[in-house]
């Protein structure tokens, strides 16, 4: 069979599959990057890491894009925090894309595999974490240390996201939940808005340096898209509480390939 865009049909079908998996997983949750990134890996076995991380950035965006209007649209974003993170985490990636290029992923794998550790026991101990809304800092005077708590957090996971990434989503939606007090939902759907930010600031250093595949990207993209206004749909739909069992589901993955990683490398 002749290649499309320079990938076999069979190899283009399992990243087009993944990218719809990954699309739904992180409009509800974040965590598709766990799905998407590896598929990546074993479809495109001789590309240099920063060309799958490129492209895995130029898929995603679209999803996340998808997902962020999907959640606008159902009132569920709190726009007045997302905005202001967004434009720290946009700066934050920026300068995490820069580094990727320097510093091995491999550095934060440890690191992160204790924060999701962290995560998960954290989110499992608390049933009742981010079922309601009940936001910490209220009132004119407390909305600035609100605004600061967001745009600190930002900048931080931006550039974690943009260095590294795989987690990034979990790792946002966690914070506004246990920091700020978002319910999972309203948490989900800040994250996404943060996440476009974050994911174009890499694309913007990756594509300058010649590293995404673009028609490749976009291709994945659209099912990446598919999946995400499906999971964003599904996520309003059933609210918090599910929102928190896939949350648990993708740390719980999360820690098993982050662990592997570290085992075998």
């Amino acid at each position: 069979m002749q290649e499309f865009i320079g990938v076999a049909p069979p190899v283009l079908l399992f990243l087009l599959g993944a990218a719809g998996l990954a699309g739904w997983v992180d409009a509800v949750s974040g965590g598709g990057g766990l799905i998407q990134l590896p598929a990546l890996l074993i479809g495109l076995p001789n590309a240099a890491p920063a060309t799958v991380l490129g492209t895995n950035k130029c898929s995603s965006i679209i999803g996340t894009t998808a997902a962020a209007v999907t959640y606008r649209r159902a009132a569920v974003n709190d726009m007045k925090t997302a905005v202001p993170m967004a434009i720290a985490a946009f700066f934050g990636s920026a300068v995490g894309a820069h580094l990727a290029t320097r510093i091995p992923g491999s550095y934060f794998r440890p690191l992160a595999l204790i924060l999701l550790l962290i995560v998960g026991a954290w989110t499992l101990l608390r049933p009742a974490l981010g079922e309601d809304q009940d936001l910490r800092w209220h009132g004119t005077e407390n909305h600035v240390r609100h605004g600061v708590a967001a745009v600190a957090m930002g900048a931080l996971i931006g550039t974690y996201d943009g260095v590294f990434g795989p987690g990034t989503g979990t790792f946002l939606v966690f914070g506004l939940v246990s920091l700020l007090g978002y319910s999972f939902l309203n948490a989900s759907a800040i994250a996404k808005v943060v996440n476009v930010s974050t994911n174009l600031a890499a694309i913007i250093v990756f594509g300058l340096g010649g590293h995404v595949l673009w028609i490749l990207g976009i291709t994945m993209g659209l099912a990446n898209l598919t999946g995400a206004v499906i999971g964003a749909r599904t996520a309003v739909r059933k609210g918090s509480g599910f929102v928190r069992i896939v949350f648990l589901v993708v740390v719980g993955l999360l820690l098993l390939r982050m662990g592997y990683d570290i085992v075998v490398h």
